[in-house]
């Protein structure tokens, strides 16, 4: 792994709030590189907002954010890559797969994107990074929301970020397909020393990557890891109300959480 000497996120006395509703304040993280932090929470937390203003999208109510050593302010950081939701587009779209791959290259330019050599190489790089080069030449409409989801990660990936924000990136994707998107993800932070930030609804198929969890409730927040956030004591505390971590074979139930979705479970890949 290449290690960076500074953090490639600081956040310092955040809070968020919404229609009058505090989601959560005094917000203190520290992600370092090649560190992956998974994001928890029921619907309406925070999670999603948490990513939009590290991207400068949206404005904290209080505190301040660092990314890559520069405070954040507006959107536009390149070098920082981000991974929307998972949702399928029209079977009508005007682009092949690898279009949609060149857009994280070359989409900054004003203009038509006339490709160049080199930014050709790039997108060939990153199809062949994602494995999707079975169906990269196809209209991107017409792929599987895993084989879209692949080409959105290598849209992600196109300036080689320190910083990787991925929102739901799992949803609504088969086991298969979400291991594959999984270990792109990981890869990536463990070639390049790059710091992850991925919010979920389901810990299951991260779990055995995650360093530490950031889970948000309540208008609370705790942060550990995995062992020291998902059991019984911690989440009743910060719900507020009784809430069992249960062990089902090799996974992890939440049972008892008064507002989280109706997935919420944990999956316990060999941890004790």
């Amino acid at each position: 792994m290449r290690v960076n000497a500074a953090s490639p996120l600081e956040i310092r006395g955040a809070a968020l709030r919404r229609g009058g509703r505090e989601l959560w304040s005094g917000l203190d993280l520290t992600v370092e590189p090649g560190e992956l932090i998974a994001v928890l929470g029921p619907s309406g937390s925070g999670k999603t907002t948490l990513l939009r203003a590290v991207l400068g999208l949206d404005r904290l109510s209080e505190g301040r954010i660092t990314a890559l050593g520069s405070d954040v302010r507006r959107a536009g950081n390149r070098r920082i890559g981000y991974v929307p939701q998972q949702r399928p587009l029209p079977r009508d779209t005007a682009l092949r797969g690898r279009d949609l791959v060149r857009l994280g290259v070359d989409g900054h330019r004003f203009g038509f994107p006339f490709p160049r050599r080199g930014e050709r190489a790039r997108v060939d790089a990153l199809v062949d990074a994602v494995g999707g080069r079975d169906f990269a030449d196809r209209p991107v409409g017409l792929l599987s929301g895993g084989e879209q989801q692949r080409l959105r990660i290598g849209q992600a990936l196109a300036d080689d970020p320190r910083l990787l924000l991925c929102d739901e990136p799992l949803t609504s994707l088969d086991l298969a397909n979400q291991q594959a998107v999984v270990g792109l993800i990981d890869r990536h932070r463990r070639d390049t020393g790059a710091a992850v930030l991925l919010v979920t609804h389901d810990i299951n198929p991260v779990l055995g990557k995650v360093d530490r969890i950031l889970y948000l409730a309540g208008g609370r927040f705790t942060l550990g890891s995995p062992d020291d956030v998902l059991n019984s004591r911690v989440l009743s505390d910060l719900y507020g109300a009784p809430v069992f971590v249960l062990r089902a074979g090799d996974r992890l139930v939440v049972v008892g959480a008064p507002d989280a979705e109706a997935s919420h479970h944990h999956h316990d890949e060999g941890r004790a």
